[in-house]
């Protein structure tokens, strides 16, 4: 049981810390002006992290976690950053809200999930927010994949952690390891497409096609808890 769960915090926090995965900058991210190249393929998304368990703790976001298929090293693992333009914090029972634009080269993806923090001094809490979706990459253009909820609530009997149980007082203290995500995948473009425009002129003459994420698979991401 330690071993698993000493495996779980170093997928987290190892993998953004050092190079088990590929730190990438989003789309957008250096001119939000310039439209997306003709052979190039986006793909939108907004994500709400918030923690409904222990209120004082409320996770920010780190990396958008993105896998090639059969990923074996740091470079088949992508660590999409937030940037300033991505961020709509805050510290309320609100939670913090990101737009995610993810420049993907053709092929088959997995969306693993979102790496999250929280900062209340002295308190330092590290989360995992589940999605495990598979993402194919084929079309050159622009794709809204759907906008995700994920929120920290109680944990109950095996239900996988909302994040490692190291550092024990930390994550406890945070509702890491003592919570669980309750994670839903909805269409919300009528809303994100104000923002995303608005942000990013580029996108203003963009054709923006449809790829919301299948529902939220409750039972995948418990196995996959349970097997790392």
């Amino acid at each position: 049981m330690f071993s698993r769960l000493f495996s779980f915090a170093i997928l987290i926090v190892v993998a953004l810390l050092s190079g088990c995965a590929t730190p990438v900058d989003m789309a957008f991210s250096k001119d939000p002006t310039t439209p997306v190249p003709a052979d190039k393929t986006v793909f939108l998304m907004t994500a709400t992290i918030k923690n409904t368990y222990f209120t004082s703790h409320q996770p920010k976001m780190l990396a958008t976690m993105i896998e090639k298929a059969g990923a074996a090293s740091a470079a088949d693992r992508l660590n999409f950053r937030p940037d300033k333009l991505s961020k709509i914090e805050s510290d309320t029972v609100d939670g913090s809200t990101y737009l995610i634009r993810m420049e993907l080269e053709k092929g088959e993806y997995v969306v693993r999930g979102f790496s999250c923090m929280s900062s209340r001094f002295p308190i330092h809490g590290f989360y995992f927010a589940p999605i495990h979706a598979k993402l194919i990459s084929s079309a050159p253009g622009v794709y809204y994949l759907g906008h995700v909820d994920a929120s920290v609530r109680e944990r109950k009997d095996n239900e996988f952690r909302a994040g490692p149980v190291i550092p024990l007082i930390d994550q406890a203290v945070a509702g890491a390891s003592g919570g669980t995500f309750e994670v839903a995948i909805s269409d919300q473009w009528v809303k994100d497409e104000s923002q995303f425009k608005s942000k990013f002129p580029a996108l203003q003459s963009a054709d923006i096609q449809m790829a919301i994420l299948p529902e939220f698979d409750r039972k995948a991401a418990q196995q996959w808890w349970e097997d790392h």
